[in-house]
């Protein structure tokens, strides 16, 4: 089911990386002085100074821990409401990061953070360390945890990434833009440098489940090298021109691969539309006053039933990508998905 970005001024959240910082400050200051800041502010790396209100607030001998609930703003964040938690020991040499419960390792080359450690991306570590750094600490082990985050892992990338477990603490400037193409477009980076990483000499950006399914089943790729493009096809192949694999595959249905022939990097219906002037031109057999009064692109492929419209879609989609991707040293081809999963088209 499509999200639909709603109307007005939307509400900006705050990333896990911030939530998580902030409960650190909270669970080491208690741990230094007895007492809970509440709210905790803390100072983000462009400046912003908000504050949290604590949700959990437990201390023992030799540790303190805070929680704090993400508020993601009004974007469709899948960690919404969840609660991060940090808990702080004054123990070992320097300052040491510990995946909780519900925070992923990494097992794989290719991320930020290297196998082995828990999946706290660099900014994040910094803003921690930093607070831990400005209260006067120095040998501190930091533990977060995010009860559920093993269960809303499996609706993220993690599992492909090789962070197995639970969530990553993520964020880069702390705040949830709502409806932001950053993130998805970061994550498709990651699963790039994942791919390269591993070795990977084929990998496919699919717009959706569908087309995934068949392009993965005709190529019999694993898993690593399905890269959950959606919409963002130019966020993947501007990085693939610049990070090169060998070989790349874009699948998608007709329409999506429609607006790519047209030579549209954004498939996403806010941002691109199918042109039915174009798809008239592409097929000439047809009757041009019913392919412009067509409702959607479906209805033009229907038109041409029996036509090899998919494939001439497919060349053109082709000849798009290879503009984006110029003298990279990538083999590009198309494949063109029916709304039941089978391959209709095919252009490289």
């Amino acid at each position: 089911m499509r999200i639909e970005k709603p109307e007005g001024e939307l509400r900006r959240g705050w990333t896990t990386g911030a939530c998580a910082t902030a409960a650190v400050k909270a669970a080491f200051a208690a741990l230094r002085t007895g007492h809970f800041p509440d709210p905790v502010t803390i100072t983000l790396p462009k400046g912003e100074t908000p504050s949290f209100p604590l949700a959990l607030e437990e201390k023992g001998e030799g540790w303190a821990r805070a929680g704090i609930v993400k508020d993601a703003g009004d974007d469709p964040d899948v960690t919404h409401g969840c609660m991060v938690v940090a808990t702080v020991r004054e123990r070992g040499l320097g300052i040491r990061f510990k995946a909780g419960p519900g925070v992923g390792m990494v097992t794989r080359e290719g991320l930020p953070i290297p196998p082995g450690e828990p999946a706290i991306n660099p900014v994040p570590r910094r803003m921690m360390e930093g607070i831990i750094a400005e209260l006067g600490g120095k040998d501190v082990e930091i533990e977060i945890s995010i009860p559920g985050g093993e269960a809303l892992a499996a609706k993220t990338w993690n599992p492909r990434l090789g962070i197995v477990g639970g969530l990553s603490i993520l964020g880069t400037t702390g705040i949830v833009h709502p409806f932001s193409c950053a993130a998805w477009i970061a994550s498709i980076h990651r699963g790039v440098d994942v791919a390269r990483a591993m070795g990977l000499s084929h990998v496919a950006g699919c717009t959706g489940s569908t087309s995934e399914d068949a392009v993965r089943a005709h190529y019999g790729l694993p898993l690593e090298a399905m890269l959950d493009m959606g919409d963002f096809a130019g966020g993947l192949l501007k990085y693939i021109r610049d990070h090169p694999v060998a070989r790349v595959t874009i699948g998608g249905g007709f329409g999506k691969i429609t607006k790519l022939g047209q030579g549209a990097l954004d498939l996403h219906s806010g941002r691109s539309q199918v042109e039915l002037d174009w798809l008239a031109g592409l097929a000439p057999e047809l009757d041009r006053s019913s392919v412009l009064s067509a409702n959607t692109a479906q209805q033009v492929l229907d038109m041409g039933a029996g036509l090899d419209l998919p494939a001439r879609v497919a060349r053109a989609a082709l000849a798009t990508v290879a503009g984006v991707l110029r003298d990279a040293p990538v083999k590009p081809d198309i494949i063109i998905v029916s709304r039941t999963g089978e391959i209709i088209g095919h252009a490289g």
